[in-house]
């Protein structure tokens, strides 16, 4: 194995090791971990390079960072067990949970609106600014008051920070407590598994600081595109920087779609739960009917915020023009950190970084991962 990668990799995934040894000798990676569970097994476990550009630190077992918008998976499993319980109808208003929200035309918005990212809430008008976002409450209430920027319903558009602040106040109005708290206790602590939203104090010395992109700003790539109009105002309110989350006021609040602080073990052993349909090293967390949901498509057409063509099912992204049989599903977070299910192959993979690429969807250091991975699969055949 290669001297600047750790941690064991099953011989029938061979090609995933060279595939992130080649990552972190091109200089694309500084520090990363990928893993990949099989029918419930942690067949890949793996982490190298650096903490710091300096290259005096290295990246150890447990070391975690921030995965921006991979924390969106975690919201998603969230929802789907309140449905799964009978608490929740993702048919259903979202007034129906949270009365408030009905406010400015928004009285026929559903939940399923908020997972699909088409409640036409992707940013809003009132100037906030990095500070207020650590401001549940200020947040929440400025979203119940906001306007649709389109018609809910009839067309996709990322909620790339809102999308949290949504699903998490109707969690709220349900069962009275936070999604971090929830997440940690029905999810996280049930696995054995490490993934927080809102970082504890004892975790907190293990976490790394994210190295930004050129342009550190949420929405730069978008911005240098020409992004127009939904797309442009979705990134400019509030202005999210990379920065932001070297600070502790951002470590340790909850912002269930973006903050979320793992390591690629953490998030591909809670994802073995969906890939294994609703069951992990015994421990049922959903149902099995439920667990296959996730691979129904929901909605698709052209994303007016990412501006490229999506297939959204309760939150995961799926492939384009997918047959339902295929049975995948994806996400990915600001600068890189991706995941794949594959309930197909009981397979689930994630890849986390700190050093940012630009982007919001992955790139192509976690395309190499997985391409290595469908490749071992294709061998095992």
């Amino acid at each position: 194995m290669d001297s600047l990668v750790s941690g064991h990799c099953d011989e029938r995934f061979a090609a995933v090791a060279d595939a992130f040894a080649a990552n972190l000798q091109s200089g694309a990676d500084l520090g990363a971990s990928v893993a990949v569970t099989y029918k419930d097994e942690l067949v890949v476990d793996l982490y190298g390079g650096h903490l710091d550009e300096e290259q005096t630190e290295r990246w150890q077992a447990d070391t975690l960072v921030n995965v921006y918008s991979t924390t969106k998976t975690m919201s998603f499993l969230c929802m789907l067990i309140l449905a799964d319980r009978g608490e929740l109808d993702f048919s259903a208003t979202v007034a129906t949970y949270w009365p408030e929200f009905a406010a400015n035309g928004k009285q026929a918005v559903t939940v399923e609106h908020l997972m699909n990212h088409a409640a036409g809430l992707s940013g809003m008008d009132e100037p906030v600014t990095s500070e207020d976002v650590y401001d549940w409450d200020k947040i929440t209430t400025l979203l119940a008051a906001q306007a649709p920027w389109w018609k809910p319903g009839s067309a996709p558009g990322y909620h790339a920070l809102t999308q949290g602040f949504l699903l998490g106040e109707v969690l709220r109005r349900i069962t009275g407590e936070t999604m971090g708290n929830f997440f940690a206790r029905e999810v996280a602590d049930k696995l054995g598994a490490e993934f927080y939203i809102g970082v504890p104090d004892a975790a907190l010395p293990r976490v790394a600081h994210l190295i930004p992109p050129r342009d550190t700003r949420l929405g730069a790539a978008a911005e240098a595109a020409g992004a127009e109009g939904i797309a442009a105002r979705t990134f400019a309110n509030p202005r999210g920087n990379a920065k932001d989350s070297w600070t502790l006021p951002w470590k340790k609040a909850e912002i269930p779609a973006a903050n979320g602080h793992s390591n690629a073990r953490g998030v591909a052993q809670i994802h073995s739960v969906l890939a294994n349909f609703g069951e992990s090293k015994g421990v049922r967390i959903l149902s099995e009917e439920t667990a296959r949901k996730v691979m129904i498509p929901r909605l698709e057409g052209d994303d007016q915020v990412l501006q490229m063509p999506v297939r959204y099912s309760l939150g995961f992204c799926l492939p384009p023009g997918a047959d339902i049989d295929r049975r995948l599903c994806f996400w990915g977070g600001w600068g890189g950190s991706n995941a794949v299910i594959d309930q197909q192959n009981q397979l689930s993979m994630s890849y986390v970084m700190n050093r940012m690429h630009d982007g919001l969807m992955g790139d192509e250091r976690g395309l190499s991962l997985s391409g290595a991975i469908l490749g071992s699969m294709q061998a095992l055949r």
